[in-house]
């Protein structure tokens, strides 16, 4: 007859025990990279339907939406010029990026 014994617990040896904390690291810092990508393609908005025939400016270093509202429509409020713009464009908020190309209002 044959007695079973009972298995020593698992240990983990010290080259072990850093293997595991560099392949934790590794997956957090990947989920990391992974949930700032999902975050800023979800800042961009909705997509651009086709506009066609409406005016057009490329963000450039330093440009913000009321900077960019008055330069298109000096004699009207920028605020309101700005939030039209964001509605042209399907933006969620005012974080506009060098390079971007943004609708404005077409005067009327």
């Amino acid at each position: 007859m044959r007695v079973k014994r009972p298995r020593p617990p698992v240990r983990l040896t010290r080259r072990g025990r850093a293997a595991l904390v560099v392949v934790v690291a590794a997956l957090s810092l990947g989920g990391f990279w992974l949930g700032t990508r999902a975050v800023s393609l979800a800042s961009v908005g909705q997509p651009v339907p086709s506009h066609a025939g409406l005016p057009w400016v490329v963000v450039g270093p330093g440009d913000t939406l009321w900077t960019i509202a008055g330069a298109v429509s000096p004699g009207r409020d920028a605020t309101a010029v700005a939030d039209e713009i964001m509605r042209l464009n399907g933006l969620r908020s005012s974080l506009i990026r060098p390079g971007t190309r943004l609708y404005i209002p077409s005067d009327r």
